[in-house]
């Protein structure tokens, strides 16, 4: 039997609840420029982003941890084409653990030229240290920080 394939384009705006903890989360990132994870009570673990459950015991989390600025990379990519919706090219993207989270989130590197994409990628290789940085008109969403180099 032949397998066939179809193209679609699905073009879909919707609007969902956030919950009580990313609901938070965001908060505090638009109201006070601050990121913060949620501690597992067994595990000890920071989860970044928060989770209301933790992903190893999946016990429910309850205490707020404030973390970073500062953190190191856990890994990149570097987006040379375009994609509909994101930023246009060349931008960089990646995972970040930062100081006292024991998870990584993501967000977008902003500072790093890019036009030599082997000199990029050495900066931004695992384990280099970064600052978080916070737009100054805040929305409550992942667009309002990115991550810097760290120059120290």
């Amino acid at each position: 039997m032949e397998l066939l394939t179809r193209t679609e384009r699905w073009n879909i705006t919707y609007q969902h609840a956030l919950g009580e903890v990313a609901s938070w989360f965001f908060t505090q990132i638009r109201d006070h420029g601050k990121i913060y994870g949620r501690r597992c009570a067994d595990s000890k673990r920071v989860l970044v982003p928060p989770r209301a459950f933790s992903d190893e015991t999946l016990e429910p989390t309850k205490e707020w941890v404030e973390v970073g600025p500062g953190g190191k990379i856990e890994a990149f990519t570097i987006v040379y084409e375009s994609f509909q919706n994101l930023p246009d090219p060349p931008y960089a993207f990646g995972y970040v653990t930062l100081d006292g989270a024991d998870t990584a989130i993501g967000g977008f590197f902003k500072g790093i030229d890019l036009s030599d994409p082997k000199r990029a990628a050495n900066e931004l290789k695992i384990g280099t240290r970064i600052e978080t940085r916070f737009a100054e008109q805040r929305k409550g969403d992942v667009l309002d920080f990115w991550f810097e180099l760290s120059r120290n």
